[in-house]
């Protein structure tokens, strides 16, 4: 495993990291028992850097984690966001009483006393140009509530309003072979601001692991069966946005860039980790199997030229027409 400096938090975190949000919900079910032993097998294989929400089963993926806190000795980091549960949505939702209300809720679901890094989460879009929420996050931090915020955006130029604040110390923002728009328009700024980045939906939603099939069916409560149209949040969120059918092409085109004795999946997660801006890649995993699939991907050699150009024809010939303007 290797490490990246996350910004101005000065936490040096694992590459590859571990995102909680399918062990918590909406990616189909999955047990306490693998949870959990995929969380172990995180540790065991050098990650250090979770990232999770209270949205996420509830605050079940927040309790698993605390719970592995309990079950083993060895420091880590734990990235939450907030927001997302409020009903509704509204921008003047997010103000110090609703966030010191669901900071108090993680504090009590992390068992903690000061979170590590809370992150605003896919707020409305003008949430991001208000002085005044930034103002109140500088006083939970000053409270020692938090340690670092940050913010989890869905759009560019949403990542370009927030970091214009001093203290934004992070963005997450969705970032993968399909979604390369971050790359050409955010990441200098966010290397000149010192801002870490968490790349989020690494693998399209399993896109590009290389496993999907037109015949692929996902189970009633899984965001790729029940979202791809943007039916309950963000369309971007599931496939990156990209069409099904179309995605299943572009991976299909990848193929061949694969060098032999790897998966499609450690080439994606590689292929994210050849922009130094990005601080870690934040993949899913509901069982040891695929956290160390994950894993490899950090030690993997670099990408040659051809592979990074073979990527950008891919992306510029089947994807970018779709996604590039609308996020």
């Amino acid at each position: 495993m290797n490490y990246r400096r996350l910004g101005k938090t000065g936490y040096d975190v694992s590459s590859i990291s571990f995102g909680a949000w399918a062990i918590g919900g909406t990616w189909g079910e999955v047990s306490e028992v693998d949870a959990m032993s995929a969380l172990h097998k995180a540790l065991d294989v050098g990650i250090n850097f979770f990232d999770t929400a209270d949205v996420y089963g509830d605050g079940r993926s927040e309790r698993l984690i605390a719970r592995l806190r309990r079950e083993r000795p060895e420091p880590f980091h734990v990235a939450t966001k907030a927001g997302r549960r409020l009903d509704p949505h509204v921008a003047g939702g997010y103000n110090a009483a609703n966030l010191r209300g669901f900071i108090e809720r993680s504090l009590q679901n992390l068992e903690t006393d000061s979170l590590d890094l809370l992150q605003l989460h896919c707020p409305p879009p003008e949430v991001y140009q208000r002085d005044e929420v930034y103002g109140v996050l500088d006083g939970f931090v000053q409270e020692g509530l938090l340690r670092a915020y940050g913010v989890s955006v869905e759009a560019v130029d949403e990542a370009l309003t927030a970091i214009q604040h001093p203290n934004v110390a992070t963005v997450q923002i969705i970032f993968n072979a399909f979604r390369s728009k971050p790359a050409e328009q955010f990441f200098a700024a966010a290397r000149a601001a010192d801002v870490g980045i968490l790349a989020r939906v690494p693998l399209a939603s399993g896109l590009l692991t290389g496993k999907m099939t037109a015949q692929s069916r996902f189970a009633a409560d899984d965001h790729r069966n029940f979202n791809r149209h943007g039916e309950a949040f963000d369309r971007g969120e599931t496939f990156s946005g990209v069409d099904f059918e179309t995605g299943l092409a572009a991976v299909e085109a990848l193929r061949p860039l694969v060098p032999e004795g790897q998966t499609l999946a450690e080439f994606a997660l590689r292929w994210i980790l050849m922009f130094p801006e990005v601080s870690c890649a934040i993949p899913g995993a509901k069982n040891p199997a695929q956290v160390e699939a994950n894993a490899r991907a950090a030690d993997l050699p670099p990408l040659s030229g051809a592979q990074m150009q073979g990527v950008a024809a891919t992306y510029n010939r089947l994807i970018r027409p779709q996604v590039q303007a609308l996020w």
